[in-house]
């Protein structure tokens, strides 16, 4: 069985304390920093791939966000405001003043939340297909259909899904995909047995379950001010296509759009070439 891409054997781990949380960490190369932050399905393993481009003249930092992937399980603080102090944090303990920020999903929201709270110390933002809590036409899009995870969580609803990760996992990359064949055997075999670890689905759930308060803060971020740093939008053409741009301009004066084409949600699983060429483009601009 093919297992799925590691990062370079010059990145090492560490595992950072934060406000209430133990974020592991993968570190490597020297040069302008990048950090990269995954959202919901993922870890951050998710970008590897693109690690592996950057981190011949970056200094590449790819955390796992609490309560995912092999950070802690802290029962609170998953807010965005308060993930968002967990990315300074890994960057304060690793002495990195400012970085360029990549993003995908969930890590849309805490990278936004970082960048609105911190916005000194982001140079550029990749931002990749989804929508930020209450920014935009955020009421019209909780209405799809599609997005009933928004609302699943419980005890009920965590007895529901023990031992059967796998399959629920399986409904985003299969419905959220152009093809489902793009999302590899290896590829959901890795992420179900992360997301089966102990506790790791509850705090998955949590993750949503704050969406309620990020949509607060986030209309308090953007009371004050836009963001003035470059802000490249994401969108698949199967997903969010050129709305990705659209919500981004209601936080970000200077927003490029790109669409990837024949991708759904899972950019960097689906069409990772693309997605990595216009991510480093971006990041090469002067």
């Amino acid at each position: 069985m093919p297992e799925v891409q590691g990062f370079p054997p010059s990145f090492h781990t560490e595992e950072i304390q934060t406000e209430g949380a133990t974020i592991h960490v993968r570190v490597g190369g020297q040069g302008p920093a990048v950090v990269m932050l995954h959202g919901f399905g993922d870890t951050g393993d998710m970008w590897a791939p693109l690690a592996a481009t950057l981190v011949h003249d970056h200094a590449v930092v790819v955390p796992d966000l609490r309560g995912m992937g092999l950070s802690s399980h802290p029962e609170d603080g998953y807010d965005k405001k308060t993930q968002g102090g967990d990315v300074a944090r890994v960057l304060d303990h690793l002495k990195i003043q400012g970085a360029d920020l990549v993003t995908h999903d969930i890590g849309n929201m805490v990278g936004y939340a970082f960048a609105a709270q911190y916005p000194d110390r982001v140079t550029r933002w990749v931002a990749m297909d989804a929508p930020l809590p209450g920014i935009g036409p955020w009421d019209e899009i909780i209405r799809s259909p599609a997005l009933w995870h928004f609302n699943f969580r419980g005890p009920d609803v965590e007895r529901l899904v023990e031992g059967r990760e796998r399959i629920y996992l399986d409904r985003f990359w299969n419905e959220l995909s152009a093809d489902p064949k793009s999302i590899d055997e290896a590829t959901r075999q890795h992420y179900a047995e992360l997301y089966a670890r102990p506790g790791a689905m509850h705090s998955a759930f949590n993750q949503f379950a704050a969406f309620a308060q990020d949509l607060l803060d986030n209309k308090a971020f953007a009371a004050k001010g836009k963001l003035t740093m470059p802000v490249l939008a994401i969108g698949a053409e199967k997903s969010f296509g050129t709305a990705m741009a659209d919500d981004l301009g209601y936080v970000a004066t200077n927003v490029t759009s790109v669409v990837i084409a024949n991708s759904g949600h899972w950019l960097m699983e689906e069409q990772p070439a693309a997605t990595i060429a216009a991510i480093r483009a971006f990041l090469d601009k002067k």
